[in-house]
């Protein structure tokens, strides 16, 4: 187990810290994948960073390697490992702020996997590539935010050469095309975020307009097969995340993501939906949210994202992960449907001048560490359950 100089916990349970890397005073830790003892790790951007890369051989003294700058006005916060390659994102940053000096997804090679090489990038006439799944194969799947289009649309990017990344087609909701016939309210938030592809289907979070299930065509583009909004029910906007299916149980976790600070804005929860039906998707229940003074701690308290159950990390049809931004790290047992049951959880105390941990990312591994990031300074936690 961990000890000081390593942070300490305000609350755990099940869970105990194993190692800790401030990503060397660059702590925006966002999206990880792991390859073997290599760890890449995506940043927000506040300090200049787009991935670090970190040797963790030796767990408990993770090293930081090498961290790839980004252009500016752009931040690189997202990346996905398969294949022999990383991709990662370019994207506006911050946000509703001026024109990024790049805009895209970016194809690096890692055959020297302590050192990506850049070999490809696809631009995008836009503000940019948000969040992307890419899990091995020809096709890759991202949100982004294209000129004569509202907010992010789902885009399929072809890998088969990929030095030559290639847009091969895009889907959006009705109405977010500028010249489409419908048009959405001025105060819709209609927008995507990613998908997670399993076997021929994808499951997504669009904002408002909820969980989105496509099929997937011979060449690799999306065809709606149903969506499910709970926003009109929430108050408000439910920014829905992220949606993971549960292996052959038909069922899929479902995120909302707490943007609004101090507990404001509608509420955010974490759905099971059972699609044993595909065109007609229903709620089964909601997990249960954590009890504390979380709201007068500060920041973002609500859930964002899970651990995705990538090939190769942790596969599991029960047990959920879930960052829940002030209140950490949740783990979830849903072999009840009706009624999911927490059994870990892990909250590190914020680092100094940081008024509450922001847990943003989370990476389970086959060999049982648990990898966590908090997306303003608390840099990367690795974990493991008691």
């Amino acid at each position: 187990m961990a000890v000081p100089p390593y942070p300490r916990p305000l609350e755990q349970r099940g869970l105990e810290l194993v190692g800790h890397s401030d990503l060397e005073g660059r702590g925006d830790g966002m999206q990880i994948m792991r390859g073997g003892d290599f760890l890449y790790v995506g940043h927000m951007g506040d300090f200049g960073v787009g991935t670090s890369v970190l040797d963790i051989a030796d767990p408990e003294r993770p090293r930081v390697l090498r961290q790839i700058p980004v252009p500016k006005g752009t931040h690189s916060h997202k990346v996905q490992l398969a294949d022999g390659l990383l991709l990662a994102n370019h994207e506006q940053y911050p946000y509703r702020v001026g024109v990024p000096e790049s805009a895209g997804l970016l194809v690096y090679d890692l055959t020297d996997p302590a050192d990506p090489r850049r070999i490809g990038f696809l631009a995008i006439d836009g503000l940019g590539v948000h969040r992307i799944w890419f899990a091995g194969g020809r096709y890759a799947y991202a949100s982004a935010r294209e000129t004569g289009y509202r907010s992010r649309i789902l885009i399929v990017v072809d890998l088969a050469d990929p030095t030559r990344p290639r847009l091969a087609s895009r889907w959006w909701w009705p109405g977010q095309r500028e010249d489409d016939v419908e048009r959405l309210a001025d105060d819709s938030d209609v927008g995507a975020h990613h998908v997670i592809v399993e076997g021929d289907r994808a499951y997504g979070g669009y904002f408002d307009v909820g969980l989105v299930v496509y099929a997937i065509t011979r060449d690799g583009g999306l065809d709606l097969i149903s969506s499910l909004s709970w926003a009109e029910r929430s108050g408000g906007h439910p920014h829905t995340h992220t949606a993971l299916p549960l292996g052959q149980r038909k069922l899929v976790v479902v995120t909302d993501e707490a943007i609004e600070p101090d507990c404001t804005g509608a509420r955010k929860d974490i759905h099971l939906v059972d699609v044993s039906d595909e065109r007609r998707p229903r709620e089964v229940s909601q997990f249960p949210v954590p009890e504390g003074d979380y709201c007068r701690r500060g920041l973002r308290f609500g859930p964002h994202n899970l651990h995705e159950n990538r090939p190769g990390t942790f596969q599991s049809d029960r047990v959920v992960f879930a960052t829940y931004f002030n209140a950490g790290l949740r783990v979830y047992d849903t072999s009840d449907p009706a009624h999911p049951a927490e059994i870990a959880s892990y909250v590190p105390g914020p680092p100094a001048g940081q008024r509450a941990i922001q847990l943003n990312d989370v990476l389970v591994g086959t060999d049982g560490l648990i990898f966590v990031t908090d997306r303003l300074r608390g840099g990367l936690y690795i974990l493991r359950r008691t």
